[in-house]
């Protein structure tokens, strides 16, 4: 009787669940396969509300091997990354339900300087997109970027916060399915040949669009990976794993042809020269700055210079080298300076609030110079971004838009720094010194290539972010000296 009386109860649910499977039956024999997926988005508003933890994490093991929607339907209007971005959305949703239903307290990372930064450029982003020439586009823009940094930077922030050791599980969780997708890419490519070059800019696809975007991941990875391999509190079986998956992204990342992540690892060696002799950041900044300087100073000579280098990008590895600094016969390089500059001329026409975020592959076509446009520039302007993360706020949203940008980076790096000088655990201190260099990659890279719009891209650039925030702010809590 009493069972009766349960499964009366429970009827309701009962009822529910064989209609769905049959409903699902019926949608599965005409091949549309919806509904399959609405267990596994209950599962994650289950996990959402119980374990924003594990939700995060899950994200993150993704995000590696995210694809782009156009990838399945070419034809559609409308591209985003699958699973990550849709899921991203809800998970946004969710925050903001928990935030008003349980009052979830920010006030500590909010006033953080680095939190500050983010949503000063958020903010103007909002403003350029009420302003933007094409409005649609540009609050798209924002709603992606908006929802890069509430879960890859807030909420990573809070699940740092219960425990700096879940550091670690984000780098390893973006990591190992970055493993995978570097088999793929080894075994597409060994195909071709590994010392094809051509082959080496599309193997990496679907899962990567192009090998500078694959090649800037790997660099972000090979430092702040690298910063795991010196903790020693591990078995000899962890650390053959630890040091295998290192060596494999060190390969990857020369295997990938990428010059701009090869440059970025070289500055971030310095870098790591000069903090292992103690060199203050402030001083590591002014030489970076007085280096800008004169190099500005130098430039015609330095720009002759290059002129006479006549070395294109080749599969030789020394001469993939040389081809850097070619600007007279290298197409790639040519390309990017001819987006430079369109995206300059951009600028001087709307410097204030530029033409919305976004914009800039819509707009870039008629401010080419035909003595500039190379053998793969195009007139409808639609094959890609100005490859800056500074020039190209410029044109999409003014001064202030590229300087937002600039004020990140540089908070960012001074939190970094800071907590690298103050935390005592030699574990946590070798993976702070890791992600600061990884970090200092994606700067680097930036100046060359833009890829915030993408999920992957964003989860390590505001992962590391959230990890020195989140660090700071723990610091600071234990010592309010500090």
């Amino acid at each position: 009787m009493h069972q009766l009386l349960i499964l009366r109860k429970q009827s309701p649910v009962i009822l529910f669940v064989l209609l769905y499977i049959a409903a699902d039956l019926v949608f599965t024999s005409k091949e549309i396969y919806i509904l399959n997926l609405i267990p596994f988005v209950l599962l994650l508003v289950y996990l959402a509300l119980a374990r924003i933890d594990l939700v995060y994490f899950l994200i993150v093991l993704l995000t590696p091997l995210s694809v782009q929607f156009i990838e399945f339907l070419p034809s559609s209007p409308l591209d985003f990354a699958i699973p990550t971005e849709p899921i991203l959305f809800g998970v946004l949703i969710l925050l903001i339900y928990r935030s008003v239903q349980h009052g979830l307290s920010f006030h500590q990372v909010l006033r953080h300087p680095v939190s500050y930064a983010i949503i000063f450029n958020l903010i103007w982003i909002l403003v350029t997109s009420l302003t933007s020439t094409m409005p649609l586009v540009s609050f798209k823009f924002l709603l992606a970027r908006f929802w890069f940094v509430a879960i890859y930077f807030w909420l990573a922030i809070m699940v740092f916060k219960r425990n700096p050791r879940y550091i670690f599980w984000f780098i390893w969780c973006y990591a190992i399915p970055m493993v995978l997708v570097i088999f793929y890419t080894i075994y597409r490519h060994l195909g071709f040949g590994l010392s094809d070059k051509e082959a080496a800019h599309f193997v990496m696809n679907p899962f990567f669009r192009d090998h500078t975007s694959y090649g800037a991941i790997l660099a972000m990875l090979f430092f702040s990976l690298g910063g795991v391999v010196f903790i020693k509190k591990r078995g000899l079986l962890q650390q053959g794993i630890l040091l295998g998956t290192w060596l494999l992204i060190s390969a990857a990342l020369i295997l990938s042809y990428t010059r701009a992540a090869w440059i970025s690892v070289l500055v971030a060696l310095a870098v790591l020269g000069f903090t292992l002799f103690r060199i203050r950041f402030r001083y590591i900044l002014i030489a970076g700055i007085l280096a800008a300087l004169y190099l500005t100073s130098q430039r015609t000579v330095i720009v002759q210079k290059m002129e006479r280098n006549r070395q294109v990008s080749s599969a030789t590895f020394s001469e993939h080298v040389q081809s850097i600094s070619n600007i007279t016969t290298d197409e790639s390089n040519l390309e990017r300076i001819n987006r430079w500059n369109s995206a300059l001329r951009m600028f001087r026409e709307r410097p204030v609030f530029g033409w919305g975020p976004g914009t800039y592959m819509f707009k870039y076509a008629p401010f080419q110079v035909s003595a500039e446009k190379t053998g793969i520039s195009t007139d409808f302007g639609n094959l890609g971004n100005a490859h800056s993360e500074y020039i190209g706020p410029l044109a999409e949203s003014g001064f202030l838009g590229s300087l937002s940008f600039l004020l990140i980076g540089i908070l960012t790096l001074m939190t970094g720094f800071r907590v690298y000088g103050k935390v005592k655990d030699k574990s946590l201190k070798w993976m702070v010194l890791g992600l600061i260099l990884g970090y200092i990659t994606y700067l680097v890279h930036g100046m060359l290539n833009n890829f915030l719009d993408t999920d992957k891209a964003s989860a390590l650039f505001w992962g590391f972010t959230a990890a020195f925030v989140s660090l700071d702010i723990s610091l600071k809590e234990l010592d309010p000296q500090n």
